[in-house]
């Protein structure tokens, strides 16, 4: 794929391309991985975009944040569901990771799985339970919420796009 700024995934042979992420977006991609980072165990790796998730032959996602066992990356990228998928919505891509990524991962068995809508902003968790997903956790604004997968960790909405580091 060219390198021209744009996000290009393969979704069941179909090539998707996104424009460039706002400020917003990645600011809350850095708040969030700044607050997970210190929990983290030693055991899991936490990496941005752009990294490849291939979750089959004609199935290759890049989420906004990836979390897996560090023994399952390769040079290429994550052949198989990550532990955590995050996905940061952008007014061009809220349909898409709400509904077709989040699909794909769940068909994938991806644990856990969760986005982020930085213009509210708002957090919604979900974690796989026999097959399914489930919402686990759901907060707006300033609220908190303490998630237990794939680690303990509290996290606040208004935390992930706020100028300041928290």
């Amino acid at each position: 794929m060219p390198h021209d700024g744009h996000r290009y995934e393969l979704v069941d042979g179909v090539l998707t391309v996104s424009p460039s992420p706002r400020p917003l977006h990645q600011r809350a991609i850095l708040r969030l991985i700044m607050a997970l980072e210190p929990h983290c165990p030693e055991e899991l790796e936490i990496l941005p975009a752009p990294v490849d998730v291939v979750l089959a032959e004609d199935t290759v996602l890049i989420p906004d944040i990836v979390i897996a066992r560090t023994v399952d990356w390769t040079d290429r990228g994550l052949f198989g569901p990550p532990v955590l998928a995050v996905e940061v919505f952008s007014p061009s891509t809220r349909r898409f990771d709400l509904e077709l990524k989040r699909a794909r991962m769940q068909a994938a068995g991806c644990p856990n799985y969760w986005v982020v809508d930085p213009d509210e902003p708002a957090l919604r968790c979900w974690h796989l339970r026999e097959d399914r997903y489930v919402e686990v956790a759901f907060a707006r604004g300033t609220e908190s919420v303490t998630l237990s997968e794939p680690f303990t960790v509290t996290l606040s909405p208004a935390d992930l796009v706020s100028l300041r580091r928290r």
